[in-house]
């Protein structure tokens, strides 16, 4: 059974950076396309960023282009996302999990709030 657990949230001013970590277990995450999503209040969630099975392709919604990263470690059955030059409309509880999404893979996430 996948499990993923992430973490790194906080707050930020505009203009700061965070990395959020993702820690997977179970047997699958090194051959499952993963993703980052975010779900700002009272809309839905949504696909921020994906990543290949290898790390060799990355795909980024057009509001982080250029502003977020998304890497992974297979080794240490991880992915990150890097985040910078945050602005307060990307204030968003955080999760990963693979990409489609699987509704049973979906953990608490973690809090990014973008303020002064």
């Amino acid at each position: 059974q996948e499990q993923f657990v992430e973490s790194g949230g906080g707050l930020v001013q505009p203009g700061g950076s965070l990395r959020l970590d993702c820690a997977a277990s179970g047997r699958i995450f090194s051959i499952v396309m993963m993703g980052w999503y975010r779900q700002a209040p009272g809309k839905q969630r949504e696909l921020v960023a994906t990543i290949s099975t290898t790390g060799g392709s990355t795909n980024y919604i057009d509001s982080v282009k250029g502003r977020f990263t998304i890497s992974r470690d297979n080794a240490k059955n991880a992915v990150y996302l890097q985040m910078n030059s945050l602005k307060p409309e990307d204030t968003a509880v955080y999760y990963c999990n693979t990409n489609p999404s699987v509704a049973r893979y979906w953990g608490q996430g973690t809090q990014v709030s973008v303020s002064s």
